[in-house]
């Protein structure tokens, strides 16, 4: 695959959480491409068997692994697996799994007058979310990045370099519309990022996050997205306040991931959550 620039993982093992989705499956080449042997773990495991077969066929080593980021047995149970296979520890963690869940979402951007007193059948105000929704969005991006790194991070500070990687959110700086679990999960990745690296940096392990902006995926498609592959209000809302007028390209995040892994080039690098999404961060708007 085509990389923005070379770094040498040769040796190194990494581990990829969500790798069967959009994103973390381009993570998880990348990392591949560079030399390091790549556990690509999903919920779906015929997601990860497509991206690790995908690696394989394109000279790389990978394999697929079932993990439940909210389950610390099949964690545990895919650790294992991954030192039968892969034949050593992991030295590098890409926290990815994660995302929304409309019970965590308003159906509305902001609470009128006429929804407050007598809201229409289909519509979730602020005061109809679902507690289990909330829950749910909160833990599948929290407690799903907490978990693998109590799983993987014990024998990573026996390694050399070790780093972690979480993916945080644009939504962590600001919090968008109807999405306020999400937003509210990825603002306690980015913070949980920053007490991480503090706690673990006497044992050497660096932690970083990415907060990509905004990257059409098989999440946010439908939001973003018509039928006629138009783009909807909210694409053309977020195009309006992104300075660089278009929606991310996957590549577009591997510099960033790499610099972030590669300790050589980052090696001071600690506790950052780094925005890479076309100024969207950097706009007031006026």
């Amino acid at each position: 695959m085509k990389l923005p620039f070379k770094i040498d993982l040769d040796g190194k093992i990494a581990v990829v959480t969500g790798g069967g989705g959009v994103l973390c499956a381009e993570f998880a080449r990348a990392l591949a491409a560079s030399g390091a042997k790549v556990a690509v773990c999903d919920l779906r495991l015929d997601a990860a068997e497509k991206v690790a077969k995908e690696i394989t066929e394109d000279g790389g080593i990978a394999i697929p692994v079932a993990a439940n980021v909210l389950d610390k047995a099949s964690l545990e149970a895919a650790r294992d697996e991954i030192h039968a296979k892969l034949g050593g520890n992991v030295d590098i963690l890409i926290n990815g799994a994660g995302g929304n869940n409309p019970k965590g979402t308003t159906t509305h951007e902001y609470l009128t007058r006429e929804d407050l007193e007598n809201a229409a059948e289909g519509v979730t105000t602020f005061f109809d979310l679902d507690p289990a929704g909330i829950e749910f969005v909160f833990n599948l991006n929290f407690l799903g990045t907490l978990l693998p790194t109590q799983v993987f991070a014990r024998e990573m500070a026996d390694g050399k370099d070790p780093v972690i990687i979480n993916i945080s959110s644009m939504n962590s700086f600001r919090p968008l519309t109807k999405i306020p679990a999400y937003s509210g999960a990825k603002a306690a990745v980015s913070n949980f990022t920053m007490w991480l690296a503090v706690h673990f940096a006497p044992v050497g392990i660096r932690v970083n996050a990415i907060a990509p902006g905004f990257f059409v995926t098989d999440q946010n498609r439908a939001l973003l997205m018509n039928a006629d592959g138009s783009l909807t209000p909210r694409s053309e809302k977020i195009l309006n306040h992104t300075p660089m007028n278009r929606f991310g390209e996957t590549y577009d995040l591997l510099g960033t991931l790499l610099w972030l892994t590669d300790s050589g080039a980052s090696g001071f690098v600690n506790g950052v959550v780094i925005p890479v999404d076309g100024g969207f961060a950097a706009y007031s708007g006026v």
